[in-house]
């Protein structure tokens, strides 16, 4: 039985309580989708710098791969730290060849992978090793810090912890030549970096003239920054992680074995561009190979990204063949 209640026809709602339902639900789904775009933009902003996505073109049909491994450094005091590798085309299909390998040391802040999604280095070298331009090589990329926004210059600082040039020089190149088909030995290694891994590179190189044979340095600097975190009020400490000041004690074992290429922008001011045409004068002075340059440009990824192909070849022309 139908109760008479049930026929009367229920009254719709205003239109204006309808409204106010409605609108904040709205507002709140227009807030979510437009901070959901927001953190996409600038995630791949930070990823890719506002480049597009690096991909190989159609001619390249053998492809390098990319992948990471971790190492437990001593030298941190038993810190585990990433380490990204990128290996040249045809790695896997050459099981008896040994490669040179390129050590590529990111700014601040930075982490490893900008040089491969930002800067595009595993792209370029696909492009180029497929035009014979340049010999296959593997490039290794650490992180050197505790955080992509905490600064450790990659120095040995005061605090026995913080030891991220042993970090590098020991632990990280130990573990690629363990892990990977390398030509362990100087002639076979690179090491180079932008901005302040270009110091770290040069500082690093100057340090172990024996390890490393190539040195780059993209927009770096040659005077240790006073940063109280990493060398306190350390003066001895600043003077000997700058390689401006430490070249010439290094000479002898540098000259006739290495080769140093380094650049700087003319946006990078009178200080940086100064301590540059300093160590190129140094270099020339102790008669070490090198090629210093200035471009028209500041200190940002779009000239990086332009000049690592040439980066990569010279670092291929100046290392041993597997």
């Amino acid at each position: 039985m139908v109760r008479e209640s049930e026929l009367v026809p229920r009254t719709p709602l205003p239109r204006r309580r309808l409204l106010a339902i409605a609108f904040p639900l709205l507002l709140g789904l227009f807030i979510a989708l437009g901070t959901l775009g927001t953190y996409r933009y600038l995630r791949n902003y930070w990823i890719y710098r506002g480049f597009p996505p690096p991909r190989d073109p159609a001619f390249v049909t053998v492809r390098g791969t990319s992948e990471r491994f971790y190492v437990t450094s001593r030298a941190l005091a038993g810190r585990r730290q990433r380490v990204m590798v990128f290996l040249p085309p045809g790695y896997a299909d050459n099981p008896q060849r040994r490669y040179p390998v390129l050590y590529l040391l990111h700014g601040f802040p930075g982490v490893p992978d900008s040089y491969l999604t930002a800067i595009k280095a595993g792209v370029d070298e696909d492009i180029l090793v497929a035009k014979h331009r340049m010999q296959p090589v593997i490039l290794v990329m650490p992180f050197g810090s505790t955080g992509t926004f905490t600064d450790k210059e990659w120095a040995n600082g005061v605090r026995p912890t913080d030891a991220w040039e042993t970090f590098v020089a020991h632990d990280v190149v130990r573990a690629v030549d363990a892990r990977y088909r390398t030509i362990p030995t100087g002639a076979g290694r690179a090491i180079a970096g932008l901005s302040e891994g270009g110091y770290g590179a040069l500082n690093i190189g100057v340090h172990h003239p024996r390890l490393f044979h190539v040195l780059e340095s993209w927009s770096g600097y040659e005077v240790a920054d006073r940063i109280t975190s990493v060398f306190d009020h350390d003066q001895p400490l600043l003077e000997y992680n700058s390689p401006l000041l430490q070249l010439h004690r290094a000479a002898p074992l540098l000259r006739g074995k290495a080769y140093v290429w380094f650049y700087t922008g003319t946006g990078d001011g009178p200080r940086i561009l100064g301590q540059n045409a300093s160590f190129a004068r140094e270099l020339a002075q102790d008669r070490i190979a090198h090629r210093f340059f200035v471009i028209h440009g500041g200190h940002n990824w779009g000239i990086w990204r332009r000049y690592a192909p040439a980066a990569l070849q010279v670092a291929a022309a100046h290392l041993a063949h597997g």
